[in-house]
């Protein structure tokens, strides 16, 4: 019996495409993140981009649990002395950017390095319902069926 490492060159990636409609934030940051990575392919290699493109749509309507939307704080530097911004999750999702929260989720749950970069340059998020990947073909992946827990009605 043989181990597969897949090389660069074998590599077809997909294009995916989810609603996050509704969806936890946590739970869907963690899917995005195995497609991202390609763990969810029979051929996965640690250290080969492997995974798919993913393209999120509706990522201002996403949701917490408990009371997580008033109490994750997230922090920027500006890069001046005593220069630390903190804002909540609540303005994150009200303000002008809301596919940040989305976005830094999944940053934390991806590897740290070139490669994990690499792989985070296939993830498109946008904040609407529109998105200029049709050309693609994306198909859809639903995350609200795969477990009960995923959707949090508002």
């Amino acid at each position: 019996m043989t181990t597969v490492s897949a090389k660069p060159a074998e590599i077809e990636k997909q294009w995916i495409v989810i609603d996050a409609t509704d969806l936890v934030v946590g739970r869907l940051a963690s899917q995005i993140a195995l497609r991202l990575r390609g763990k969810h392919l029979p051929y996965f290699t640690p250290h080969v981009d492997c995974g798919d493109n993913v393209v999120v749509i509706n990522a201002e309507k996403v949701r917490f649990t408990g009371r997580k939307v008033e109490q994750q704080i997230y922090y920027k530097h500006t890069g001046y002395p005593g220069g630390i911004k903190e804002r909540t999750a609540k303005q994150l999702l009200e303000g002008r950017f809301p596919e940040r929260v989305l976005e830094s989720a999944v940053k934390r749950m991806m590897p740290r390095g070139p490669l994990g970069r690499q792989q985070m340059r296939n993830l498109r998020i946008y904040a609407g319902a529109e998105h200029p990947h049709e050309a693609q073909q994306p198909a859809a992946v639903d995350i609200r069926a795969q477990n009960s827990k995923n959707v949090r009605p508002k």
